[in-house]
């Protein structure tokens, strides 16, 4: 009698336990893994370096004209009262360039040479140019943001240069201090054509712009 007792107990306990398991289920990961947050959909934020540059003005676009001149093949010439760059190729052509050039007061002329290239050139401004603004710095780097832009060529006897420039907008306008600035792309492809030593013609600012034929004969 005790064992059947015992036995029916048992049987009992047993069928508890199965009754429980089956309304609860044991769970076996009782924390749920964390899902990983979904990627919000932004609008792609425009930068400095995503705008593109100002489209140039055709006729300030590098292209081959016609130029007839006395003047020899690798020879520049600068025409400032139309602000474009010669490069004069031969056989009554030339390459030419879109440039700006030295504001009211500031263009010159004459025959100068290349004295030196750089790539990515340092700035020192000129103490005149210091005198007129001081608050510029003393000296800065190359790079993107100097104002000599990529390329320079220094012109032998002068504080001028042409060079490139990080405001490709100002091409076609008297705004610089008296250097002959292209943009950084035509410097780059100016530079690469032009050797130390070249020839370099600064035509004088006329009062009314004319067509791309110069009479050089006066310089």
């Amino acid at each position: 009698m005790t064992n059947l007792r015992s036995i029916l107990a048992a049987a009992a306990f047993a069928g508890i336990i199965s009754t429980s398991a089956a309304a609860a289920p044991l769970m076996l990961f009782p924390f749920q893994q964390p899902q990983a947050p979904q990627a919000a959909s932004y609008a792609p934020v425009e930068t400095e370096e995503t705008v593109a540059p100002p489209e140039l003005p055709g006729k300030f676009k590098r292209q081959v004209v016609n130029y007839p001149t006395p003047e020899a093949p690798g020879t520049v010439v600068i025409d400032t009262s139309n602000t474009f760059l010669y490069l004069v190729l031969g056989n009554g052509r030339a390459l030419r360039y879109g440039i700006g050039v030295g504001r009211e007061g500031f263009t010159w002329a004459g025959t100068k040479t290349v004295e030196k290239k750089a790539e990515w050139p340092d700035w020192h401004p000129p103490q005149e140019m210091i005198e007129r603004q001081p608050y510029l710095p003393r000296f800065m780097a190359g790079g993107p943001g100097n104002p000599l832009g990529a390329r320079a060529m220094y012109l032998g006897g002068t504080v001028y240069r042409i060079h490139g420039t990080n405001a490709p907008q100002t091409i076609g306008q008297r705004v610089s201090s008296g250097c002959i600035r292209l943009t950084n792309e035509d410097v780059s492809d100016l530079y690469d054509r032009v050797s130390v030593g070249a020839k370099v013609v600064v035509l004088p600012m006329t009062e009314q712009r004319v067509s791309n034929r110069h009479g050089l004969s006066t310089h």
